[in-house]
């Protein structure tokens, strides 16, 4: 397996908490963060009620014609019906004409459901659009408008917490942000005006800090509304070898249709005349109908099969296509790693124990929120045995919460200050605060970047003077289980390539 290579430019960029707010207390004894698992079954009642009027609609004859079998099924429940309303106490007549709708109606309604896959997920990124409320700045007060109504110029004010609504630069702050929604790195990254750092998108998250953002895109061209327009463009392509089923069916269609019209002739020369009902609900067994209404069927099967694996197909030629699949290409955020940084270990500078760089580490991150901060805190506790504290119990605690500018959180507590961050950051407060840095702190910091982690450094001031403590390393951590699956991918003739920043 690999360790990640891929450096955050910000390593200290990782706590939102504010002061005020307890550490860890929307999470529940024994919750696990949702692995982002998609759920099966594409033939739910809603989605079936949803693409029903679409299936309807499909039984225009200038659609049906495109699937020759349906079509002679469309035509023969036409004629059953209407040979059914001249004599009305048939029912044999009405049971046929029933039958055959069904039949042409679910095939419609596979195929529906098909297409109304990509049109949902257009529907859940409009909702989400649509429902992000932006902060206005009207000269020097503020007005919250719909992120829709936003146009080129405007200027918005988002804080910790909010949705940015539109793309835009920030020309006023600077603010970390969770671009995980667009670019699928979990680490936040940080925004600031001027510079190559000013851009922001529609629908990412600011985590802390105030900036003042300043629209650049027009309604209906923003990044969410590009997604939108591929998702919807999106058709549904026929594979080749629905291509080349679909051609065997018209051909063995046409020759069913000769063989029950020269039929009739025959029981008219037998004296055993069957009616037209008869002829049809004869034509319709003979011909491939279930293949053909099945069709789309199986297409949906297949993406659904591989959707439950957290797969995704556009197409059913895409399933066709992974069956000549040689070398499989995989991200490693989230993919091959659970997503998040999170603490390994803790390595302390000489002269220091790693149970004194547990506890201030404890201690810097209780007010850190991110998957980054609750990991050390669990890394305290199950590695060297510290009981879980919180913010509450510790009497006249003054909080620091992290920033963009700081770059580092912590408390100042008994008469000492705690502080954990980036190591530029960290080093820059010791320093300020009268205190030395230990020689052995840039090789550990430097062989932690060698490694592919995130080195943050934890430091403290107390009676002692101003201090570097040790340094944390943050690494991404395999899900359990790869290295069998990348060995079964080898065993099946599958190259596997990991693809990383």
């Amino acid at each position: 397996m690999t360790t990640d290579t891929k450096k955050s430019e910000e390593p200290g960029s990782m706590s939102t908490a504010t002061p005020t707010r307890a550490p860890h207390s929307d999470l529940p004894s024994g919750h696990k963060p949702d692995a982002g698992r998609v759920g099966g079954g594409m033939f739910d009642p809603k989605q079936l009620v949803k693409s029903f009027p679409d299936a309807v609609r499909k039984l225009d004859p200038r659609i049906m014609i495109k699937s020759p079998v349906m079509f002679v099924v469309e035509i023969g429940s036409v004629l059953t019906t209407v040979l059914a309303i001249k004599s009305p106490g048939d029912w044999f007549g009405w049971a046929i004409a029933g039958w055959l709708w069904l039949t042409t109606i679910f095939a419609n309604l596979a195929e529906a459901v098909a297409e109304g896959r990509g049109k949902a997920q257009a529907d859940t990124l409009r909702k989400a659009k649509t429902d992000t409320v932006a902060r206005r700045l009207n000269g020097s007060a503020e007005e919250q408008v719909p992120g829709t109504e936003l146009r080129i110029g405007d200027l918005v004010v988002c804080e910790a917490g909010d949705i940015i609504p539109g793309d835009g630069d920030v020309v006023e702050g600077v603010a970390s942000v969770d671009e995980s929604a667009i670019t699928g790195e979990s680490a936040p990254v940080i925004r600031e005006s001027g510079g190559d750092r000013s851009a922001v998108t529609g629908g990412t998250k600011v985590l802390s800090d105030r900036v003042v953002i300043k629209i650049t895109t027009k309604p209906g061209e923003t990044f969410i509304d590009r997604m939108i327009n591929l998702v919807e463009g999106a058709a549904r392509q026929k594979t080749p070898n629905e291509i080349a089923l679909n051609i065997l069916l018209a051909s063995l269609t046409i020759v069913f249709l000769l063989a029950v019209v020269t039929l009739q002739p025959f029981a008219m020369y037998a004296k055993a005349e069957q009616s037209m009902i008869v002829l049809a609900a004869l034509l319709v067994c003979l011909i491939p109908t279930t293949i053909g209404a099945l069709l789309s069927a199986i297409g949906i099967a297949g993406m659904d099969r591989l959707v439950q694996r957290n797969v995704l197909a556009m197409s059913g030629r895409a399933v066709e296509a992974a069956g000549d699949v040689s070398t499989l290409l995989l991200d490693k955020t989230g993919t091959i790693t659970l997503g998040n940084r999170q603490a390994a270990e803790f390595v302390p500078v000489k002269g220091t124990t790693e149970a004194e760089v547990a506890d201030a580490a404890q201690l810097s991150s209780l007010s850190d929120e991110t998957p980054e901060g609750r990991s050390i805190v669990v890394l305290a506790k199950e590695k060297y045995g510290l009981r879980e504290r919180h913010q509450g119990e510790l009497t006249g605690a003054e909080w620091v919460a992290f920033t963009a500018q700081t770059r580092m959180s912590g408390v100042d507590v008994d008469g000492r200050k705690v502080r954990k961050g980036a190591a530029g950051s960290v080093v820059a407060w010791v320093k300020e605060q009268g205190g030395s840095v230990a020689q052995d702190a840039q090789a550990l910091t430097d062989r932690i970047s060698q490694a592919g982690g995130t080195p943050l450094l934890v430091a403290v001031e107390d009676a002692d003077g101003a201090r570097v403590l040790g340094v944390i390393h943050l690494k991404d951590v395999v899900k359990e289980g790869m290295r069998e699956r990348f060995d079964e991918l080898r065993r099946m003739g599958i190259k596997t390539v990991m693809i990383t920043g």
